[in-house]
């Protein structure tokens, strides 16, 4: 049983708990244990066999018990006991962004709505808006909510997509001699979300039908949608649709382009081909003569291609025709930031708030990464539930940081706290405080209702204050579940270019906040960028794979990205 599968029974309890009237503590406890078990780095099993579950933060004798049972049935008898009471069907609701459990009670109990379907047949006849308390503001967010929970439920996170793509990409290759296979579309692009999942696959021709046997018959398979000799498409248990096309070994290189897309950039691509006397398709490159077959043209790989059209190449995370093209036909394509130019991660959490792991863990994970250097930015005293810092505990925390510097070898652990902006921009802790601090890490986590014009003066002040280094996840999003705060981002760019602020791109994956449009637009105002997790476990140190992903979709370098900086040159620019 997986550490998310036990985390999301125990979710699915909480929710229940409140439905069902119980009091607030309750549910929070189970929605505490399951935070720190989705972070753990441990298997639950592992953390079972020895005994060890009340070590967990948030478990008790009580959810330890229902754990063992989870983990051996898959279930336990209190969910059960609690779902006789409500339909489950009413947990659909809970998609809904702003839809909590006690507003779904509600709706359950006083308008008989038990599901999405429901819901939408309630807001249509009435039934919402009679509500007491359900003016015409909170039905318009409910009839938004649900467009886009539609349109929400195709899509999926690459960081859930990715690995499950390379893993059968991993498996196609390994099921018959000389087999290439690679995933292709918007995984391939990196883009946020994924709908529809393309791999390419070439192999010799006697090869095909183990190539694609391997495929439709393959695990976690729910429907097999199309089983045709070179296109064959699935639908996971998931939900995920995947589509592989096996073609030629010759055919590899401008099939997994092709794949690749964007059709916006190929449509460009044709162009430019076609005044070349050049025609190019998923089948390869030809030359196009008058009165005389087109003949083919050997293309090796995308360099190739490229250079073909008489372009520079184009990393896959460009590929969206919004000035690539120019820019390769000009050699003036950046060179965008890689892994290995990463020196550090400024925005880490710990077990001093709530983190799953210690300080000096953390740290010697990231040396183990070749780190130079890491900021512990615990949260504020403002969010108590996540058990923040105030100027005690902060100087506490110092104190050990500095003790645990002396002890691992090779990497600097700065200090550094998230402070919370409050409202009319005020930092959550004194200027005394965030001074002796190394990086401060100013976000907003409260208020995402108020308007533009608040969030900006909060977001001004939290630029204007000498000690604050760094904008967190700026826009407050988080991928399907809650849209950004009210903000103009132009506004706040112009604004981070005057004080100095550097803007982050949170690479935690449901946030990816900034954007890579945003990431863009800090380049061209020449505002710096910092790529940090906001890893609350160990586990979470690897997401900067994503964050980078956003910003090489946003143009960016290594000199556009602070962390990118050595040590004294990172101190120097934010002024430590």
């Amino acid at each position: 049983m997986k550490n998310s599968q036990v985390s999301q029974v125990l979710l699915m309890i909480a929710d229940l708990e409140e439905i069902n009237g119980e009091e607030a503590f309750k549910a929070m406890s189970y929605r505490r244990a399951a935070d720190y078990i989705s972070k753990m780095s441990e298997a639950i099993e592992d953390t079972a066999s020895r005994d060890a579950l009340q070590e967990i933060p948030g478990v008790g004798r009580n959810i330890a018990q229902k754990i063992k049972d989870i983990i051996g049935t898959g279930t336990t008898k209190h969910l059960e006991d609690l779902l006789t009471k409500v339909p489950e069907e009413l947990l659909e609701l809970l998609k809904i962004p702003g839809l909590g459990p006690r507003t779904a009670s509600r709706l359950y109990r006083e308008t008989g709505v038990t599901g999405i379907g429901d819901l939408e047949a309630a807001l249509k006849d009435g039934r919402v808006a009679a509500l007491k308390g359900f003016g015409q503001r909170r039905v318009q967010a409910l009839e938004k909510g649900l467009h886009d929970l539609g349109s929400r439920d195709r899509r999926h996170l690459l960081a859930y997509a990715w690995p499950v793509a390379e893993e059968i990409a991993q498996t196609l290759m390994s099921c018959a001699p000389g087999v290439r296979a690679e995933v292709a579309g918007s995984i391939r692009r990196r883009k946020e979300t994924v709908g529809d999942v393309d791999i390419v696959a070439a192999c010799n021709e006697e090869n095909v039908p183990a190539v694609a046997r391997c495929f439709l018959t393959g695990r976690g398979i729910g429907e097999v949608l199309a089983g045709g000799p070179t296109k064959c498409s699935i639908r996971l248990d998931g939900g995920m649709q995947v589509d592989l096309r096996i073609v030629r070994m010759h055919e590899f290189t401008t099939a997994l382009h092709h794949f690749t897309g964007s059709k916006e950039h190929h449509v460009h691509l044709r162009g430019i081909a076609k005044d070349l006397g050049l025609k190019i398709n998923e089948y390869g490159v030809f030359k196009e003569e008058a009165g005389s077959a087109e003949e083919p043209v050997p293309v090796k790989d995308e360099s190739e291609l490229y250079r073909l059209l008489g372009m520079d190449y184009v990393p896959p995370e460009m590929r969206e025709d919004t000035g690539e093209v120019e820019a390769a036909l000009e050699s003036r394509l950046p060179s965008l930031v890689e892994t290995e130019d990463i020196l550090g991660d400024l925005h880490i959490h710990s077990n001093f708030t709530d983190g799953i792991d210690s300080i000096e863990r953390l740290a010697r994970a990231a040396a183990s990464r070749g780190y130079e250097y890491i900021a512990i930015t615990d949260h504020s005293k403002a969010l108590a539930f996540a058990r923040g810092l105030d100027e005690e505990r902060l100087s506490q925390q110092a104190e050990l940081i500095d003790s645990l510097n002396k002890s691992v070898p090779g990497l600097r652990i700065l200090k550094g706290i998230e402070v919370d902006i409050l409202a009319g921009g005020k930092m959550d802790l004194p200027d005394d405080a965030l001074r002796r601090c190394d990086v401060v890490v100013a976000s907003i986590h409260s208020g995402f209702r108020n308007d533009q014009e608040q969030i900006y003066s909060r977001l001004e002040g939290a630029c204007k204050n000498p000690h604050v280094d760094i904008i967190g996840h700026p826009t407050g999003r988080i991928i399907g579940q809650r849209d950004p705060y009210p903000l103009d981002m132009p506004r706040l760019v112009d604004l981070a270019k005057k004080t100095g602020t550097v803007l982050e791109i949170n690479a935690s994956p449901d946030r990816l906040d900034m954007s890579d449009q945003y990431a863009r637009a800090c380049k061209q105002a020449g505002v710096r960028c910092s790529i940090d997790t906001d890893a609350h476990s160990l586990r979470g140190l690897d997401d900067i794979r994503f964050g980078i992903d956003v910003a090489r979709r946003g143009w960016l370098g290594k000199d556009d990205v602070l962390n990118t900086k050595r040590l004294h040159h990172l101190l120097a620019e934010i002024g430590k």
